[in-house]
């Protein structure tokens, strides 16, 4: 597709364009801007958007699109931008990546995300918001 093959691109735009969620900002900003029009929760699903926190390593936060459940503590996502590896590799698309929750409460609060320059899951664990689902919230929910 063009999002793949058209140069550098974020994680926002990527995410925007693979789920269909009509959200704007930088990627931590997407829980929050969520609420109103988009369910949310801690439980992923294939086409949800895992939207991670702002914190001084992802100083925008990161949001990635859930391609599909391993078990209920691994998920594979899409995303771009994600541990570039050099210059050369910047804005790249990455797909069917590893994410695993590693949160105490086996809430989805904390995860680890493939490293693909070590081939590993990174050793950072990053604070995550949850999942924002493209269904619209409806009345009375």
């Amino acid at each position: 597709t063009t999002l793949e093959t058209g140069g550098a691109l974020s994680c926002v735009p990527y995410a925007r364009a693979r789920s269909g969620l009509a959200l704007r900002g930088d990627a931590w900003q997407w829980w929050e801007a969520a609420a109103p029009r988009y369910e949310r929760s801690r439980a992923p699903q294939p086409g949800s958007v895992l939207v991670l926190m702002r914190t001084s390593r992802l100083p925008m936060g990161h949001v990635a699109v859930v391609s599909r459940l391993v078990s209920d503590r691994e998920i594979r996502v899409d995303h771009a931008n994600w541990a570039p590896g050099g210059t050369g590799n910047r804005g790249r698309v990455a797909r069917d990546q590893a994410v695993a929750d590693v949160s105490p409460g086996n809430d989805w609060s904390i995860v680890k995300v493939w490293y693909p320059p070590s081939g590993a899951l990174g050793a950072t664990p990053f604070p995550a918001y949850g999942f924002v689902h493209p269904r619209m919230v409806t009345a009375g929910r």
